[in-house]
């Protein structure tokens, strides 16, 4: 799959002023929340109506969406508000029904993108179609599956191409619902950087008051839009209450969030500086949490010592690990006195805080 301009042409002929919005409910529960709602968001820089009709979940007995039913509820929305209407599918049967409905754009979820046999099922089922497709990416943080999944889809003859960032899932204990784990994205985008990537603050956070922050670190790192999870009474949605916000919070959002076209000289300069310094500020993010982690078990090593009444500095497994890092960092083109310094002040406050274990 070869990187073309033509990738963006389904987005680029919307001819936006705003970030690209996606924004409906996470399910569609009856016909009346959904057309209350679409109501609601008639009117706004929301581009696409989204809504989930099957639901996979986690667990058995967990309410798995209303099924095709709710594809006449999109129509509905459709001819009634003018808006475009998305929703996601599972499988080969999904994707039939909602091209036969007219659904305008098509995704494919997280548990889907996983398996390359359900990913080729609904290629397969999507051959050809001219219809805007995106594909989250895998629950695990794995980018050549992400990657692959996109691939089967292109290799069916679909060109209208958009991938979702979504998250990843983690057994660590994390702020986010699943971590965004940016870094990933941006591989992605300098991969790929003319397929749109869409970033998903719903799923990434799982609470709707971190969703601007989320969405705003997005635009930051020029993602092209913003899929949002909205419902007119969010705290009784039948399915991931916390994540979604109200018509009016995310009209307030869209509102805040808007990025002006630069128009001065220095526009693709600005841009592309401002990309990269937000880089650099999600690599130094991961930093930080690296060195915490670190420190975590520099403390576990001090309470260990303590126990067995062992000294703190132990000078043999010091001048290994500094002579291993030494050779680490000039393979990745970094200096010796760097990573002496580095690892030197590293060693120090590793000392500090198995001292302060042991002298506790």
């Amino acid at each position: 799959m070869e990187n073309k301009k033509e990738m963006r042409a389904w987005l680029d002929d919307l001819n936006l002023s705003h970030p690209l919005v996606i924004a409906g409910p996470c399910s569609a529960e009856t016909e009346e929340q959904v057309l209350k709602i679409a109501h609601e968001l008639k009117n706004t820089d929301v581009s696409y109506f989204r809504a989930g009709i099957w639901k996979p979940r986690t667990r058995p007995g967990m309410f798995e969406g209303v099924g095709a039913l709710g594809l006449k509820w999109l129509q509905k929305v459709k001819a009634e508000t003018g808006m475009k209407i998305c929703t996601e599918v599972a499988n080969a049967a999904h994707v039939k029904l909602a091209l036969e409905h007219d659904v305008d754009m098509l995704w494919i979820g997280a548990r889907s993108t996983v398996s390359p046999f359900i990913m080729q099922e609904i290629a397969d089922a999507l051959q050809g179609t001219d219809k805007p497709v995106l594909i989250k990416n895998p629950v695990n943080p794995d980018l050549a599956l992400w990657l692959g999944g996109i691939e089967r889809i292109y290799e069916s003859g679909v060109k209208n191409i958009g991938a979702i960032h979504r998250g990843f899932s983690t057994y660590e204990k994390s702020k986010y619902r699943n971590n965004p784990e940016w870094q990933l994205a941006i591989e992605f985008q300098n991969k790929y950087p003319d397929i749109p990537l869409i970033n998903d603050p719903s799923h990434i956070t799982g609470k709707r008051d971190m969703i601007f922050d989320v969405s705003q670190e997005a635009l930051d790192l020029n993602f092209d839009g913003l899929m949002i999870e909205t419902h007119f009474d969010p705290d009784n949605a039948w399915s991931d209450a916390s994540q979604q916000v109200t018509p009016t919070t995310l009209i307030q959002i869209m509102r805040d969030l808007k990025i002006k076209k630069e128009t001065d000289p220095e526009a693709e300069y600005n841009k592309e500086l401002n990309n990269l310094r937000a880089q650099i500020d999600v690599v130094d993010n991961q930093i930080i949490d690296l060195l915490g982690k670190r420190m975590k078990a520099a403390d576990g090593i001090g309470a260990l010592k303590k126990s067995k009444n062992v000294a703190v500095l132990q000078s043999k497994r010091w001048n290994e690990i500094l002579g291993k890092m030494v050779l680490e960092g000039e393979s990745r083109g970094l200096s010796e006195e760097f990573i002496l310094k580095m690892f030197k002040a590293i060693h120090q406050e590793s000392i500090n805080h198995q001292e302060k274990i042991i002298n506790g």
